[in-house]
């Protein structure tokens, strides 16, 4: 019999079709199977001695929903027997009402029974509730905007694997090194029982951000050059590219996507795929404008774009931006492309747009002492602070920043606008929203940041005063301050908090209908009884007219 070793994941579904994920024990067919007769099946590749298929489903009906199993070479292995969770379905869209799910940073949780250190998982908690009442509401979708998985910061089980294969002495030390030790990080966190069961049956899309590869990834172009003058970053990226292929960015394809994607298609093609991933990886570190991680969905009227902000980055001190040419054509591709069919806009970027002023303003600082217009004393400092601080979001691009903003006014504006346009972010471990005003006429459509940040992740009281500080009036006062021994220009556009801060384990869902849409911010805390529970902190309507 083949074992299951690791899914199934519920990935991409539309109103007739879906993709599912699975790792096998060995080569063999995976198949879905449905009562109604929908289901397909996919033989599957091999990448360093790890087996996989991403299997279509074909023959669903709209707005329906639909038990399945899945099989290995026609052995049923899933659901599993005795299995305490509902069984696993497919629910193809419902056009009248979205509901999308949002957070990042889930450092996977510890083992039943053992003490968790930073508090109860919030992904954990929202499956725990959807299982036990299988006709509660749920989203449709879940974006996970980066952070899946800490491959520099692993748990003691995974730091206990590596200390038995390769020992703690030589770098990386207790950071994964190869593909290898990248599985145990996916094994880790999607084989919690909770999670695997939500993720068998809610569909997910996703993007990386740092510590997917490692913290500070890709910050500037003198810190790739310390990295890649290390013995060991080399193995780590392309390995790195590669697990996040296979375990993430498969399943953010459509299955027409996926059957026209030429590396999918040589992958599958050769018994052993991993000369031609690592190919591809390397080909990604080189010259990231010819490989492309950012992608879109629609969900009826409502267009999901995720943005790759990590690897298509252009880091040259004289031309910094957040994506190069060929994305930001991309992107602005994806959002302009749909004005007329397309109720609400969401950018999903793992990196918040707008910012804490203060934070902003020191990002700004941060990259103007780096450009030299301070002098090189300046800039040597402005670097040190940009790694230490973690100075690196869209406002650390200024350009970007602002080619952003404008590409938003330009999506909200003018006959045919979506209703709003929303830029979905995580990253900075806190929640809020922040609305922009701009100086002239504004966008007809309601444009809001909404970031949620940890699912799963430590919040420092530190972090909590530096945060709070940063939106307060002083902290303001005190970027404009700094911001002006930079001498950058200022923004051109302001910005205003409008919700939170909220800390601690959370989820932000937006609940879209029609044109109309609704926020709630949900923390996980325990109860009386020491219970995990989602208790909302708020519930909002974010609609104007």
């Amino acid at each position: 019999m083949v074992r299951l070793c690791l899914g199934p994941l519920l990935r991409y579904v539309d109103d007739s079709s879906a993709t599912v994920w699975v790792e096998a024990g060995r080569p063999c067919t995976a198949q879905v199977r449905c009562p109604s007769g929908a289901g397909g099946r996919a033989r599957t590749f091999q990448v360093a001695g790890h087996h996989y298929a991403i299997v279509p489903v074909t023959g669903l009906t709209p707005g329906t929903t639909e038990t399945y199993e899945v099989l290995l070479d026609d052995t049923p292995v899933w659901p599993q027997p005795e299995s305490p969770y509902p069984p696993s379905t497919i629910r193809t869209s419902d056009p009248e009402v979205v509901r999308v799910t949002f957070g990042s940073c889930r450092l996977a949780a510890p083992p039943q029974g053992r003490r968790d250190p930073v508090g109860p998982d919030a992904l954990d908690t929202m499956a725990a509730r959807l299982a036990a009442d299988p006709d509660a509401e749920r989203p449709d979708v879940l974006l996970l905007l980066g952070d899946q998985v800490y491959a520099d910061e692993t748990s003691r089980a995974v730091r206990g694997r590596i200390d038995s294969r390769r020992g703690l002495t030589d770098p990386p030390g207790v950071q994964v090194a190869d593909y290898e030790e990248y599985t145990w990080l996916y094994h880790e966190s999607w084989l919690d029982p909770e999670i695997r069961w939500l993720l068998s049956t809610v569909p997910s899309c996703m993007i990386f951000d740092d510590h997917d590869i490692i913290d500070d990834w890709n910050t500037s172009a003198s810190w790739v050059a310390d990295m890649r003058a290390t013995a060991w970053w080399r193995e780590r990226l392309l390995s790195g590219l590669m697990a996040y292929w296979v375990h993430q960015h498969l399943g953010n394809l459509s299955p027409a996507e996926l059957a026209a994607d030429p590396v999918y298609a040589a992958v599958r093609e050769t018994p052993d795929g991993t000369d031609v991933l690592r190919a591809h990886a390397a080909r990604a570190d080189a010259r990231p404008d010819t490989v492309r991680w950012s992608y879109h969905r629609d969900f009826g009227r409502i267009r999901v774009v995720m943005v790759d902000t990590r690897a298509a980055r252009v880091l040259d001190e004289g031309g910094r931006a957040m994506l190069d040419p060929a994305e930001a054509d991309w992107l602005r591709e994806q959002v302009l492309g749909t004005r007329d069919t397309c109720d609400h806009l969401l950018i999903g970027t793992s990196l918040p747009w707008l910012l804490p002023h203060l934070v902003h303003d020191a990002e700004a600082w941060s990259a103007a002492l780096c450009r030299g217009e301070r002098g090189d004393r300046w800039a040597r400092f402005g670097e040190r602070l940009r790694r230490t601080a973690d100075l690196e979001h869209w406002a650390a691009f200024p350009e970007s920043f602002e080619a952003l903003a404008a590409l938003v006014a330009e999506a909200g504006s003018g006959q045919g606008a979506p209703a709003s346009v929303y830029v979905l972010s995580g990253d900075v471990h806190h929640a809020y929203v922040a609305e922009p005003e701009w100086p002239g006429a504004a966008p007809d459509a309601r444009v809001l940041q909404l970031t949620c940040s940890p699912v799963h992740n430590s919040v420092p009281l530190s972090m909590k005063l530096g945060f709070r500080f940063g939106w307060s009036g002083l902290g303001r006062a005190l970027g404009r301050r700094v911001a002006r021994h930079g001498r950058g220009a200022r923004p051109t556009l302001d910005w205003r908090r409008a919700g939170g801060p909220w800390f601690g384990n959370q989820l932000m869902t937006l609940t879209l209908r029609g044109r109309s849409a609704s926020l709630r911010v949900d923390r996980a805390r325990p109860d009386e009884t020491g219970k995990a529970r989602l208790t909302t902190v708020e519930e909002s309507s974010l609609t104007v007219s």
